[in-house]
């Protein structure tokens, strides 16, 4: 059975077009014009790839119930080959994707972060780590993970100098006026890592902070700073960890 539709929507290709754009915007509600265009092309080169795979068992299997005439396929799709076609394009896509994940280079994994807190404000280099999922237990904030030594800028020594303590619940080194101020943003962060499955990380709610790469600005209102007190790096390539998520 062929099934033509007489709507101008589908026949025409600005329309056409028009209509992907809506359907990307509608699901994944892209913040600027830049991510829309790359969301769209990841929608069309997805569509290509699956509607390819099926045209091309259609010639490799050639089904009895499937004729071609006059341009167009006539009859019934094969239950099997849909699922094939599935598989097979799933595949493509995540090869494809692994194949240009190793082709990354090193710069395309590190960015500025800027953190302001309390009016102030610093820039660490930090590096995209796809491992760091990382969020406050309450209320599911994402986390980064940020050398103490460089908050030295925007936060009291009495927090930074007493981070262990603070943890362990005393605060009596700390002055009433820092704990009036601070008390409401410091939270308690758990984490797990090799030789370490029961840690915890002392972090502070930033006003906000701007994740900065070749010129552009991302900025994110919620967002906690977890204060690590040891070197991320022997080099000192990077002082902050930000998650995928929040890229």
């Amino acid at each position: 059975m062929s099934y033509i539709s007489k709507l101008a929507i589908y026949s025409n290709p600005f329309l056409k077009i028009t209509l992907s754009i809506i359907m990307v915007y509608i699901a994944y509600k892209p913040k600027n014009i830049k991510i829309l265009a790359k969301q769209t092309l990841i929608f069309y080169t997805t569509s290509f790839i699956f509607g390819g795979v099926a045209f091309a068992l259609i010639y490799v299997v050639k089904p009895q119930e499937i004729l071609m005439k006059n341009g167009l396929f006539l009859g019934t799709y094969p239950l099997k080959s849909i699922f094939i076609g599935a598989i097979i394009a799933s595949a493509i896509l995540i090869t494809a994707f692994k194949i240009v994940k190793t082709k990354i280079s090193k710069k395309d994994i590190y960015y500025e972060v800027k953190i302001y807190i309390d009016g102030k404000s610093v820039i660490a280099r930090a590096m995209v780590d796809t491992g760091n999922m990382l969020k406050e237990p309450i209320t599911g904030t994402p986390v980064i993970i940020v050398e103490a030594t460089l908050l030295e800028e925007i936060l009291p020594n009495e927090i930074l100098q007493n981070i262990d303590n603070i943890i362990g619940g005393e605060i009596e080194d700390v002055t009433e006026e820092i704990k009036n101020k601070y008390i409401t943003k410091l939270k308690l962060i758990p984490y797990s890592s090799l030789g370490k499955q029961n840690g915890m990380l002392l972090g502070i709610k930033a006003d906000k902070i701007e994740i900065i790469k070749d010129g552009e600005k991302l900025q994110k209102n919620n967002v906690i700073i977890g204060i690590y007190t040891k070197s991320l790096t022997k080099r000192g390539e990077y002082r902050a960890l930000v998650g995928i998520e929040l890229i």
